[in-house]
């Protein structure tokens, strides 16, 4: 039997990918909302509390099983600024400065709302993100009613905003580190590129690094999921020119090979984890404190802000131009949709307020609230765009 021959194109891939993805971790979170505060509750959280080889369950899903959707991440970053649609800086110019804007923006807003409490402020990163699966998934749903240019365009600020997220994960969210394992963490890091130096195709060899890597950056402070960026960093990758994504690169095998497993079962697993909210000890008065209306305002304002905003001025003062076929309208809908920020804000509001059970329900409400409230508006705004358009060209 012939055998099926490997898709050129990871792009899109990626595209079909997080779009289905984003459509199962939408039934994964309400699943977790419903489960959370059903009869099953206790179970459901007993369950996660459970130590497992010195982690509770939930730590290994959030430390080990994410550290491969942030190994996918680094690839992804890695391939498109190599040899994909951020391969240039005409390219990197529009959605680069959307992303710094989508990340400024909201923390502003954010700390508008919670004001100068020490104990709120740490959450500032937390609407900074963008949840590519979940806002593909709203744009799967709208079909062809938005331009490709424009998927393309989130993709591509999504991921660079996932660059800015990890680098704010480093750098802010890092406590008591031990600078010896972080040196022993540079062995593995230094053999990968000893490897791919001498061109080593073998994935076995860069996986078995990364498991080290990652025993070592777990103990070193820094959050182990960093270690799946810096493994995405030595696995090489080849630029082929005229052919954009080389079918027998290392980079573009391991990534085929993990889209499937982060798509339909690490992110929605986390989904199923992390989204449940016991609503039973969070009243309405807990809803509209500083936390909650600071991450929904910062993921719903603040991202259809900054987003638009640098789009707009990158446009107008000549520095990139506009995506292809794609109205303002549209482009306004695309900026409202990154305020879907649940995968990586869950994920940095654990690490903002671990250890206080009122705090992590607050945020957890607030993130779902914001995510809720932009992809619906983004998606109405886009259809109302879309329909203007259509009257425009009848016309």
């Amino acid at each position: 039997m012939a055998r099926r021959p490997r898709p050129l194109s990871v792009f899109r891939d990626l595209l079909a990918a997080e779009s289905a993805s984003g459509i199962l971790l939408i039934a994964a979170a309400a699943l977790a909302m419903l489960v959370a505060n059903s009869p099953l509750s206790a179970a459901y959280f007993g369950v996660l509390h459970t130590y497992v080889g010195g982690l509770s369950i939930l730590h290994w899903i959030d430390d080990a099983l994410m550290a491969v959707f942030f190994l996918l991440v680094g690839l992804e970053i890695k391939r498109e600024l190599a040899d994909g649609q951020l391969s240039t800086w005409s390219r990197r110019a529009l959605p680069g400065l959307a992303a710094i804007g989508g990340m400024v923006a909201p923390a502003l807003v954010y700390l508008f709302f919670v004001g100068g409490d020490p104990a709120l402020t740490r959450g500032w990163a937390i609407p900074a993100a963008t949840d590519i699966a979940f806002a593909l998934g709203v744009l799967a749903m709208l079909g062809s009613r938005v331009p490709v240019s424009l998927k393309i365009f989130l993709t591509a600020l999504a991921i660079l905003d996932d660059l800015g997220a990890v680098l704010i994960i480093a750098f802010f969210y890092t406590a008591d580190l031990d600078v010896a394992w972080l040196g022993w963490a540079a062995l593995p890091m230094g053999l990968g590129l000893v490897l791919a130096r001498f061109g080593v195709g073998r994935l076995l060899p860069y996986l078995l690094l990364g498991v080290v890597l990652w025993l070592c950056v777990q103990r070193s402070g820094v959050h182990p999921t960093i270690a799946g960026v810096a493994l995405a960093m030595v696995v090489p990758v080849r630029r082929s020119p005229g052919r954009p994504d080389d079918a027998e690169s290392p980079l573009h095998r391991l990534e085929h090979a993990l889209q499937p497993w982060v798509a339909y079962l690490i992110l929605p697993v986390f989904a199923f984890t992390n989204a449940g909210v016991d609503l039973s000890g969070v009243g309405l008065d807990h809803i509209t404190d500083p936390l909650p209306v600071g991450i929904a305002a910062g993921l719903f304002l603040g991202k259809q802000i900054g987003v638009f905003g640098a789009t707009w001025a990158a446009v107008r003062s000549g520095l990139a131009p506009r995506p292809e076929d794609a109205s303002w309208g549209q482009i306004y809908g695309v900026a409202i949709l990154c305020g879907i920020g649940f995968t990586m804000s869950l994920f940095i509001g654990n690490l903002a307020f671990a250890g206080s059970a009122l705090l992590e329900a607050e945020m957890k409400a607030g993130i779902i609230i914001g995510s809720l409230v932009s992809a619906l508006a983004g998606a109405a705004v886009l259809l109302i765009a879309r329909r203007r358009v259509a009257l425009s060209a009848r016309g």
